[in-house]
Parts: C-alpha cells; structure tokens; sequence
C-alpha cells in the first residue's frame, strides 16, 4: 500500500483531539501527516503508517477536465 501527497487516511484510532482523517503532506523515508480536525502534524515510518490505517482516500486529480 503506497499513499501519495494528498491522500486522506482513516486511522483506526483517534487522535486526541477526536478526528481520526489524516492527509498526507510528505513522502519518503517517513510519511508526514496532517491531522484534519487540529492540524497536528506526526511523521511515522512506512510500517506504522500501514498498521495503523483502515482506510484511504486518493488525492483529487489536478488538471485532468473532460475537455478535448
């Protein structure tokens, strides 16, 4: 399971703040995510993130109209 910049995760927890969406604002060694409820930012390794996900949003695509 890879995620992309803008991808909204579901956690199976929630956050303290009460939110459990998430987007995810940097990909690499480490996924940064965003909190969508507080704006709380964690930075967690490939292996936590895919443990603690249930599921997951792709980001919009940009740019990609219906016109020829």
């Amino acid at each position: 399971m890879m995620f992309e910049i803008g991808t909204v995760v579901t956690t199976k927890k929630n956050h303290p703040c009460g939110g459990n969406r998430w987007e995810v604002v940097r990909v690499g060694a480490d996924y940064k995510i965003r909190c969508l409820t507080c704006g709380r930012v964690v930075m967690l390794t490939p292996d936590e993130l895919k443990k603690r996900v249930r599921s997951s949003v792709p980001p919009a695509s940009s740019g990609e109209g219906g016109r020829p």
